[in-house]
């Protein structure tokens, strides 16, 4: 018997994809949804030789465009039933320092990671607000903190955005309605696969995913990820000097 349904976007590689593969094992059944189907179509072979019982539908979704955002969590709805759960996980980590020429891949990874976060968070809001019921879940990020420099200033800007968003759910106490707010710290994913492998205190995809999901079951407010060092992390960023906090990024 199904757990229920979690609807997980960037869903091909990375987080979204060990996100997927922990839910499986939980007892959830998923729709999968990412603009490679490809890769999301070897990941449902893999989790439903593992775990049969699963149910796994896939979509290919770009989320920067909003027509096929609403379409696609409509469809996903009608054929489960209900959907339970959102997360809403589709990113981009392109970025280059203000000025230099790239507002192409600054504004690339604003559509997606913001202005992609919100047409989600619209599709899915809907739903519950139907249902009567429901879990958003924004994965944001412990840049969202502060102020990054250089290549991150846009990306931490669009994350910073994405915390406000589930915050100003939170405010509205949409009845039936849970919001939770995740900030991941370094963890290895196909974003950040060109950082030197021995970056402190990055770890490994599936511990840091581990963390994820515990969170995300416990339907936390927001959770620093790994709790270790992020906790600790992430009280002194919203506190130290600017000067000390630029070496994080």
């Amino acid at each position: 018997m199904s757990k229920g349904t979690i609807l997980i976007t960037g869903a091909s590689a990375g987080l979204g994809a060990e996100m997927a593969r922990r839910f499986a094992s939980l007892g959830y059944d998923l729709g999968l949804c990412a603009r490679r189907t490809e890769k999301m179509a070897a990941l449902k072979h893999e989790i439903s030789a593992a775990h049969p019982d699963r149910r796994v539908v896939l979509k290919a979704l770009d989320v920067t465009d909003d027509e096929a955002v609403f379409r696609v969590f409509g469809e996903f709805t009608a054929e489960f039933g209900t959907v339970d759960r959102v997360i809403v996980n589709a990113g981009l980590g392109k970025g280059a320092a203000l000025g230099k020429g790239r507002y192409d891949a600054n504004r690339q990874t604003a559509m997606t990671n913001f202005v992609g976060a919100l047409a989600q968070s619209e599709a899915a809001m809907e739903i519950f607000r139907e249902q009567g019921r429901g879990h958003l879940v924004l994965i944001s990020s412990m840049s969202a903190l502060r102020g990054m420099r250089k290549a991150m200033t846009v990306y931490a800007a669009t994350k910073a955005g994405v915390a406000a968003i589930a915050e100003g759910l939170r405010s509205e106490r949409v009845p039936g309605l849970d919001v939770s707010v995740i900030y991941p710290g370094y963890i290895r994913s196909e974003m950040n696969e060109h950082v030197r492998q021995k970056t402190r205190f990055m770890v490994e995809t599936e511990v840091g995913v581990r963390s994820m999901v515990a969170a995300i079951e416990k339907r936390k407010v927001k959770a620093y990820v790994p709790a270790w060092p992020w906790v600790p992390i992430g009280f002194l960023m919203k506190r130290l000097p600017l000067s000390v906090v630029r070496r994080l990024s």
